[in-house]
């Protein structure tokens, strides 16, 4: 009897094993099979800002010189020369290296006359621009009366801007950091909880201030007397940062 009770127990577990074995071949089961939990632990992010006031450090400049009417192709494109050559000599007597002065946009083209359908040359238009940079922002309206008054009729454009805008964009940052640490302080005193320490931070783009314009800018005061100032103010370097923080 006893003998017949340990076989049916055997028979009984080699069925299990049996069943088991066919589960696992069906449902394509690893063997052996391992259970297990996973358990993230809890993150409060934050967002944080920085911003930081700079007062631009250097200086574009772009004059424009203009002749019309000449009378040959080769006159017109002596005049542009000349004048160009002109200015660059004047601006070069304020300090200003020539490796930071570049002409561009020149141009010579013809000037027509219209007259029962056909057209006639009258004359040469030229144009030719020369673009001034320096680091001397005080120079500004210096540099554009001393362009002037040597034959540049054009003031196109005048710029301030930051050369290095990195080391600010840091600072920034760091501002940022600081204020998102002080309000996570805030808020988990607030919610009654504990901060471990930071797991990650993210920075989003942060604002890279572009050139201040001043187009068709008048630098002569009224009746040719005195420089007209030019104020490079200051522009905003800002940075936004989000920490995340163990939350005990």
């Amino acid at each position: 009897m006893e003998n017949q009770k340990t076989v049916s127990t055997y028979a009984s577990i080699l069925v299990l094993t049996i069943m088991a074995l066919f589960v696992v071949q069906k449902l394509n089961i690893g063997y052996p099979v391992t259970l297990t939990t996973m358990q993230k632990s809890a993150e409060l992010s934050v967002v944080g800002e920085g911003k930081v006031e700079v007062v631009p450090d250097s200086t574009t400049i772009d004059v424009g010189v203009t002749v019309n009417n000449l009378k040959t192709a080769q006159e017109t494109q002596k005049e542009l020369t000349k004048i160009n050559n002109q200015i660059i000599a004047a601006v070069a007597k304020l300090g200003i290296a020539k490796k930071d002065m570049q002409t561009n946009n020149y141009s010579v083209y013809p000037n027509y006359n219209y007259d029962n359908g056909q057209s006639n040359i009258i004359g040469y238009n030229g144009n030719a621009g020369l673009t001034i940079k320096t680091n001397k922002i005080e120079l500004a309206s210096q540099i554009a009366s001393v362009a002037t008054e040597n034959g540049a009729n054009e003031i196109r454009g005048t710029s301030f801007q930051i050369d290095k805008p990195e080391k600010y964009r840091e600072e920034a940052r760091n501002k940022a950091i600081e204020n998102a640490k002080e309000q996570a302080a805030k808020l988990a005193k607030s919610l009654g909880i504990k901060l471990g320490k930071v797991t990650n931070i993210v920075e989003s783009q942060g604002y890279t201030p572009q050139p201040i314009m001043y187009a068709e800018a008048k630098m002569m005061g009224g009746g040719g007397g005195g420089d007209t100032n030019l104020e490079p103010g200051s522009q905003t370097v800002t940075s936004t940062v989000t920490l995340y923080f163990e939350k005990r």
